[in-house]
């Protein structure tokens, strides 16, 4: 679903540009299937796929936990916060396999079909893992970590596996970007629409790109006046430092960093810049207290929407089979075309972390659903304030279709008959499920969520 930038840093902050993934079309090679695919397509049948999500997640119930923490398997960690239990901070689940991210830096491996955990992933005793992708292209899990004999300060990545994983033999992958130095200010960017890696490295001040599927180097960017680069499907938007009245700007082919269009952007003199962001052709500019602006590449179209009608978001992500984008403000989400006109806002979806932590949120494939972790209805009095809800929400239409709620009757918990010999299979009820989810994740295979929590317990909803 989304591009992850992990900044080298001391400190656990890591910084995340989400891109909702595109899907992948299979091309018609005859006319039967032209056809069908244009009379079945999802905005004829948007009704019969509303009820379809309704219907898939109706009688959703917390099926299984886990548990991150275990003392008796931590004892070979030299760190003492590597031992001591701390909230999920990321999921990802590939091949019926959940990896779970523990703010303390271990990483967790359960697997559904046993239920069982299969390994920690942290395969140094100095090791504090800072964030997880999966690799689709050659079905491997990348871990990006840094070590505590390397004082912290510059980020490491491993690929490995998901079959070794699997066979619980978390050391069998190999070393990633071992030429590079990413220390702060560097970063390393995984880009999962065009399947490449972006890196930086700050002491020589060079960018580079890596192709995803093997890992070899494609090409480099050197230019000290670069301050930022911006991914987009088949281009990258190089920002550079900004002149006194305007930013100078360079689209460049994904590909093999042809420049395809260098221009100049006019700004407001003495006035920020609160974003800039390329989504294909458009070049979307907004400064402290001005109008949004929307300028086509192409043919330097400028379409500007009121700053009292688009504030300065704190997230966006792109939705790139609708052409749309969605912003998320002080808890709201809402969704926007490239014309500047807003298309939904969300029904009954408070997010429950106001500054849109991208791991509380998901975003489907076919980009029609948004699963968050949602603050729970204020007039609901059976309900306490520390408990949230897990909303399902249609993105053109902004209706709920389905929430997992601490008392709703269709959530239940599968109970095993007491064991005295045996722990409890839940530690949590389901209201003590549903309090401070810290992040969430949906396996569209498995039509199961995945929610993290402060007690580093993974919990699973599924019917």
């Amino acid at each position: 679903m989304e591009g992850r930038k992990i900044l080298a840093s001391p400190r656990r902050c890591s910084r995340h540009r989400v891109l909702a993934g595109k899907r992948q079309r299979v091309e018609c090679v005859n006319s039967v299937k032209k056809l069908q695919r244009r009379e079945i397509t999802s905005k004829g049948n948007r009704a019969f796929s509303m009820s379809s999500s309704q219907e898939r997640f109706r009688y959703i119930h917390l099926q299984e936990e886990f548990d991150t923490h275990d003392p008796k398997e931590h004892w070979f960690m030299e760190l003492h916060f590597l031992k001591k239990r701390s909230k999920i901070i990321e999921i990802v689940a590939a091949r019926d396999i959940v990896f779970a991210l523990a703010q303390s830096g271990v990483c967790a491996a359960f697997s559904r079909e046993t239920n069982k955990r299969i390994c920690f992933l942290n395969i140094s005793p100095d090791e504090v893992i800072r964030s997880l992708f999966y690799n689709k292209n050659n079905d491997s899990l990348i871990t990006v970590s840094v070590y505590a004999s390397d004082n912290f300060s510059s980020l490491k990545c491993r690929t490995t596996r998901i079959e070794y994983i699997r066979r619980g033999k978390p050391d069998g992958g190999f070393a990633l970007f071992e030429s590079e130095s990413l220390k702060w200010p560097g970063f390393v960017e995984f880009d999962d629409v065009n399947g490449k890696v972006l890196t930086y490295s700050a002491q020589d001040g060079i960018y580079k790109v890596f192709d995803l599927k093997n890992y070899t180097l494609l090409y480099s960017i050197s230019d000290e006046h670069v301050q930022e680069i911006k991914i987009s499907p088949g281009i990258m938007l190089l920002i550079f430092a900004r002149a006194s009245g305007h930013v100078p700007l360079k689209i460049l082919s994904i590909e093999d960093g042809t420049v395809l269009k260098a221009f100049n952007h006019l700004l407001h003199r003495n006035k920020k810049v609160d974003f800039i962001e390329q989504f294909n052709e458009k070049l979307l500019v907004k400064q402290e207290n001005e109008n949004l602006q929307i300028l086509d590449v192409r043919n330097s179209e400028l379409t500007e929407v009121s700053r009292t009608e688009f504030m300065t978001p704190s997230a966006f992500i792109f939705l790139y089979e609708n052409q749309l984008f969605l912003t998320f403000r002080n808890g709201t989400v809402a969704v926007w075309n490239f014309r500047g006109e807003l298309v939904t806002s969300f029904e009954d979806h408070m997010l429950w972390h106001p500054d849109c932590n991208t791991n509380n949120i998901y975003i489907t494939s076919d980009q029609d659903l948004i699963i968050s972790y949602c603050k729970a209805d204020p007039d609901d009095s059976s309900v306490e304030g520390k408990v949230g809800s897990i909303n399902i929400s249609n993105i053109l239409t902004g209706k709920c279709l389905a929430k997992i709620h601490a008392n709703d009757s269709n959530v239940i918990v599968n109970k095993n008959k007491p064991n005295k010999n045996k722990r409890p299979r839940f530690r949590n009820t389901v209201a003590d499920a549903l309090e401070d989810i810290t992040a969430l994740f949906y396996d569209e295979e498995r039509n199961e969520i995945y929610t993290g929590n402060r007690q580093g317990l993974v919990h699973v909803w599924s019917n």
